[in-house]
């Protein structure tokens, strides 16, 4: 049996996760399936081309809201009628989870199938962390199938008792290379005439690391490097990184969110991602594209992207290894060279856009094969 039917559920997103669920819904929709999709009114953006109804589904735990939200869910699942319900983050499955525990019987008599795909790892906090388990054990117990975006939380989902799970095929759209001018352009915004460059991109969260980064370009100025370091991006360590750099008097230029990254990396001589932890983050795979030399953490599923040659892997966390790493890079053009070619040789192995809606496509089919085998 082919699923004909796809519901898509998202929390409040704000990076990759939201487009990498705009690329499916759309490949889905362009390949003859029917597409709905279901989250907070700020993502509805995301869906321009596929019916949409707002749910409230927030980043934090407030009963109310979220027992309105499970309850709102129902109703519009029960009126679109899916084969195959597609939750992504933990937050978004739970709720899934709860509307279809009620759920009446389908278009094709069964309750729909569901799928969760999760995006993040726990949180520092101990209460966080705790919440997040239990978040992590309700969906585990009632999902068909659970698709994670690294090893490390496909290892913890089978331990909270998920019964099907794989890792999830998340790619970055390609991008078309930066002319010269466009690099020109961007190197003399940020000042780089005459001067490395290292790039970061991201949500200036903590999970990002970019307070090790600056730690890191502390010790490369006493290495007598002085790079421009480029962040773009914003996030709720906005302020705090600004307050770092003006007290280490350090060369950092704050780039807000940017739609302009080819050209950005094509002036980058490292990009560094020091993140805490990481799923398959679309910045790694822009610079593998691009063919940029990449200094990133060892964590999530950054070295299943970048394989043991794409890059130089290093301790989250530790910024003397990061400043290491990168002064390795920025001191030595036949390792940056060697960098970028095998930066490009591993992105030719990427997975396209297409692949990643074949890999969709064939777990729907799958699972409404099984629709059989579930309760409504």
């Amino acid at each position: 049996m082919t699923a004909q039917r796809i519901a898509y559920v998202v929390g409040t997103t704000t990076g990759g996760t939201g487009r990498h669920v705009a690329m499916l819904a759309e490949g889905c929709a362009a390949r003859g399936l029917a597409v709905a999709a279901f989250g907070p009114e700020s993502t509805k953006s995301l869906f321009p081309a596929v019916p949409f109804g707002a749910v409230d589904i927030g980043s934090r735990p407030r009963p109310g809201r979220d027992a309105a939200a499970v309850r709102r869910l129902r109703g519009l699942l029960a009126d679109f009628g899916p084969d195959v319900v597609h939750a992504h983050g933990l937050r978004a499955g739970a709720a899934a989870a709860l509307a279809l525990r009620r759920a009446g019987r389908g278009r094709r008599g069964s309750r729909p199938a569901l799928q969760v795909t999760v995006h993040n790892a726990a949180p520092a906090g101990i209460g966080s962390r705790a919440i997040y388990r239990r978040l992590e054990r309700l969906v585990a117990r009632r999902s068909d199938s659970v698709l994670c975006v690294s090893t490390d939380l496909a290892h913890r989902m089978r331990d909270a008792g998920a019964r099907h799970v794989a890792v999830a095929v998340v790619v970055s759209p390609a991008l078309a290379p930066a002319s010269d001018d466009d690099i020109a352009k961007a190197r003399a915004e940020i000042g780089a005439e005459g001067r490395q460059v290292v790039l970061a991109a991201g949500r200036l969260a903590r999970q990002k690391g970019f307070d090790v980064l600056l730690e890191a370009l502390i010790g490369l100025r006493g290495r007598g490097l002085t790079p421009v370091l480029v962040l773009a991006g914003d996030g709720p360590m906005a302020g705090q990184l600004a307050s770092l750099t003006r007290q280490a008097d350090l060369p950092v230029r704050f780039l807000r969110q940017r739609t302009d990254i080819p050209a950005l990396l094509g002036a980058a001589d490292v990009v560094a991602v020091p993140s805490r932890w990481e799923g398959q983050p679309l910045i790694v795979q822009e610079a593998l594209q691009a063919g940029r030399p990449i200094v990133a953490s060892k964590v999530g599923g950054i070295p299943d992207l970048t394989g043991e040659d794409g890059a130089l892997l290093v301790r989250a966390g530790v910024p003397a290894a990061l400043e290491y790493a990168i002064a390795e890079v920025l001191s030595d053009p036949a390792l940056a060279q060697s960098l970028s070619a095998a930066a490009l040789a591993r992105a030719s192995m990427l997975p396209s856009e297409a692949d990643a809606v074949d890999a969709a496509i064939a777990g729907y089919t799958r699972m409404a094969a099984g629709a059989g085998d579930r309760p409504a």
